[in-house]
């Protein structure tokens, strides 16, 4: 059987160039040869894009000029290496010396030959080279994964706790749900817990030893949206340097988590939908489909079905994703956890700045007290402020839920709620006047991030960067 990979032939003896193609041909399904190297980039390019890219060059060293110095092959095994790091280049002179193989392989090639050849030679020189590029395309592909594996790995280790009765629903439908390979949906307003419920989900499935891959599609460009799922070959676009693996691909096997998926745009949601329904994906500028295994998980803060009402969002797309539907409470809807959940961050964020701190029971009737617009997270931002600012041995969240409580107390008494509660605070405190506005956006939203940056005539990226700052 003829080897699958793709050889190219540069040098400017036709005879060579015959010789060479003749013997190989019996081997390789894919022979190409050239008498110009100026041919090369443009052969390189144009076996990338027909998915048969050049795994090895046989180059002359001596072309027009200083027939025996070899200087016009080492610039253009220069040139291939810039190009394409993969492709394996084997240097040919009729004017080989030692020294001059020595300074080839120091160049990057792979070996010398020199002319003329024996027949069993050139074979098994070839046959190295190939064996070196597969060697360095699997080096390439586990690169590339290990980079985005790594997003895994990092993932905050915060644990997912709840005693409240809204919550053992929730964790009941877990384990349920984990069993099987049902795509999930899980709902809640912004900072309940939704990636955390995602991991839960992955470790108590039967994927559990395989690939959790994230993406938060909100802050995914339109024009990188196919990238970033799908993957895309060198050359696909501008700044396409290098092959990229797709969250799709790299996921196989494992879990996707994909959260504020209600911010996908109608056209992406088509490509979606189709990747979904094939269980196949194609890298962008490629032709190849490629087969995925995934769990699909999908998180929004966002009332799909009124999206849908709304022609937001597609209905087929709808019920391929939300086979099982699980709703996060609202941390006031659970107030019986703020102690449990208080005194985990506590510890964490303790241990984190090495303090030794408790927190008074008046203090912790304040939290239960406070309504928790943000949520859990904004509860874990207040404790690890509270346990930063302290100065005793107790900790102290009068900085950081004082004056916030008040606002939440008002604001439930309120029928009208909403943004127009801003004009009755009695501060001309810019910073607390920007806090307060935004966390009335937020419950005027219901949580929906995008729809309360939009309201605030802010970017969604400008909206983070103020929940950040204010922990919400």
């Amino acid at each position: 059987m003829k080897h699958t990979g793709s050889l190219l032939i540069v040098d400017d003896n036709p005879d060579i160039l015959i010789a060479a193609r003749l013997l190989l041909k019996q081997h390789y399904q894919s022979v190409k040869t050239t008498d110009n190297p100026f041919d090369i980039a443009g052969i390189i390019n144009e076996q990338r894009k027909l998915e048969q890219p050049v795994d090895v060059i046989l180059l002359d060293m001596n072309f027009t000029q200083d027939s025996i110095s070899g200087k016009e092959g080492f610039y253009w095994l220069k040139k291939i290496i810039e190009q394409d790091a993969n492709i394996v280049v084997l240097l040919m002179t009729a004017y080989g010396d030692i020294q001059l193989a020595v300074d080839a392989i120091k160049a990057g090639a792979s070996d010398f030959i020199a002319k003329p050849w024996q027949n069993e030679q050139l074979l098994g020189a070839v046959a190295a080279a190939f064996s070196h590029a597969k060697d360095k395309q699997q080096v390439g592909t586990l690169t590339r994964q290990k980079q985005g594996l790594n997003q895994a790995l990092n993932t905050p280790n915060f644990e997912f706790l709840g005693q409240s009765a809204a919550m053992q629903h929730v964790f009941a439908t877990i384990e349920k749900a984990a069993q099987t390979d049902a795509n999930i949906l899980i709902t809640g307003e912004s900072g309940t817990g939704k990636e955390l419920t995602a991991h839960a989900i992955h470790q108590a499935s039967m994927r559990h030893n395989q690939t959790f891959m994230s993406l938060d599609m909100g802050a995914v460009a339109q024009n990188l949206f196919e990238s970033e799922l799908f993957g895309h070959k060198k050359g696909a676009f501008t700044d396409a340097k290098s092959d990229r693996i797709g969250k799709f691909e790299l996921a196989h096997g494992g879990s996707l988590f994909l959260d504020e998926l209600g911010n996908l745009p109608l056209e992406h949601q088509a490509k979606l939908l189709a990747a979904l329904q094939n269980r196949q994906i194609t890298p962008v500028g490629g032709s190849k489909a490629v087969d995925i295994d995934i769990r699909l998980i999908c998180a929004t803060n966002d009332n799909l079905e009124q999206a849908v009402i709304d022609e937001r969002f597609r209905q087929d797309l709808l019920y391929r994703i939300n086979t099982v539907e699980i709703r996060l409470p609202a941390l006031r809807e659970r107030s019986d956890d703020i102690p449990l959940l208080a005194n985990y961050y506590l510890k964490h964020f303790a241990q984190k700045y090495k303090r030794d701190l408790t927190i008074s029971d008046d203090d912790m009737n304040a939290l239960c007290q406070y309504a928790w617009p943000g949520n859990v997270r904004e509860l874990a931002h207040a404790i690890e402020r509270a346990v930063i600012l302290t100065e005793g041995n107790k900790l102290d969240i009068s900085s950081v839920v004082g004056n916030s409580a008040s606002v939440s107390t008002d604001e439930n008494t309120q029928s009208t709620g909403g943004l127009n509660n801003v004009a009755q605070y009695d501060t001309f405190d810019l910073e607390i006047l920007e806090q307060r506005t935004v966390r009335a956006a937020l419950k005027h939203h219901q949580g929906n991030v995008s729809h309360a940056a939009k309201a605030l005539g802010l970017t969604r990226g400008a909206m983070y960067r103020r929940l950040e700052k204010y922990g919400l």
